[in-house]
């Protein structure tokens, strides 16, 4: 039997030229600055992202937490979306090894964070408060389908962030998702940011990776930071020679992910006992729900059948496209998701309800 996964674009396999790639790599040590292949990938990635310095790391959360510890001082506040993967998903880093204080407000269906709610949770001069040291952003924004935040809007926070003195992180963990579905140049969306994390594992189907990008003095700071905490990663070549790969040849196609995705939710919405609305999917993320509460059945029942999807507690299921599913898996993983309601649905009535 054949087995879809669908749990995360993190399964990604490493295409044949990124393993041609990893093995034909020019090496050198890395903390010493000294590994012709990093030094390449993270100046391509600042190039992209329109910034003028970038750090390779081993992953997004470390990505993340380094911008934390680059832009604040222990004691600091961080205001981030209360759905934030910095928030829910990256080990509590921030409060643990930075000592920085996470502020979560509401984010909004899209992925938002309402312009007069982060005004409002900028603390004021006040003894008894934590200075405000940090805004953080999502694009795209995983627990909310891959939504995608526009130049527009990130632009209206930086000019918020900027007016209160006030860095702006974008964890841009799926970013290059975001412009491909926008139709713009990825330098659009980071205009307005301080710093920015991009992931090479995901979509782009690099085997490691990710890249922090911000000002030169910024990257200075997180350098050392990255090698506090255990990311100095020597002759680290031979996998930043993935990452190259992956920005030179794999972001374009991200679109079929995209086309995959909503052809898979328009699937999804048409099998009953199913909720979701196709007309949200606008990236690679889809979520769906089970209308009597029994996602952790499902999602154990679909896995027998050969579907792996994810889930997000309560009734949510979540699955996402990504290189190695093509249009042939998504119409098997619709049938076989078709067929495991069917057959639940002849001893239990409660899936149908």
């Amino acid at each position: 039997m054949k087995i879809i996964d669908l749990r995360s674009d993190t399964v990604t396999q490493p295409t044949p030229a990124m393993r041609q790639a990893m093995a034909q790599a020019e090496l050198g040590d890395d903390v010493f600055g000294e590994d012709p292949t990093v030094n390449r990938l993270e100046a391509m990635a600042a190039q992209l992202l329109g910034i003028e310095a970038a750090l390779f790391t081993a992953s997004g959360t470390m990505s993340n937490l380094l911008a934390v510890l680059s832009h604040c001082r222990r004691g600091d506040e961080m205001i981030l979306g209360d759905q934030a993967h910095m928030f829910l998903y990256e080990v509590g880093g921030s409060a643990a090894l930075a000592g920085v204080h996470p502020h979560p407000i509401p984010n909004d269906s899209q992925g938002r964070l309402s312009t007069q709610e982060v005004e409002a949770a900028i603390r004021p001069p006040n003894i008894h408060f934590p200075p405000t040291g940090l805004i953080c952003l999502e694009n795209t924004h995983n627990r909310c389908g891959g939504a995608v935040l526009t130049s527009r809007y990130t632009r209206e926070i930086g000019e918020l962030a900027r007016g209160h003195g006030i860095a702006l992180h974008l964890d841009g963990a799926r970013l290059l998702n975001a412009a491909v579905y926008l139709g713009v140049e990825p330098a659009e969306l980071t205009r307005h940011v301080s710093s920015v994390s991009l992931c090479l594992s995901k979509g782009l189907a690099a085997p490691v990776g990710s890249v922090l990008c911000g000002r030169a003095d910024f990257i200075a700071r997180a350098r050392k930071y990255r090698k506090m905490v255990g990311g100095g990663m020597r002759q680290a070549g031979v996998i930043a020679a993935a990452g190259i790969v992956a920005l030179e040849t794999m972001v374009e196609r991200l679109a079929e992910d995209h086309a995959h995705a909503r052809m898979l939710a328009e699937g999804l919405a048409a099998i009953k006992g199913l909720t979701l609305d196709p007309a949200t999917v606008q990236t690679n993320i889809v979520i769906f729900e089970v209308r009597a509460g029994q996602a952790t059945e499902l999602q154990s029942r679909l896995a027998a059948a050969g579907v792996k999807v994810s889930s997000l507690g309560g009734s949510k299921l979540r699955a996402v496209t990504h290189y190695g599913i093509e249009r042939c898996d998504i119409e098997s993983a619709l049938a076989s998701i078709a067929q495991v309601l069917r057959d639940w649905s002849k001893y239990s009535r409660a899936i149908i309800n």
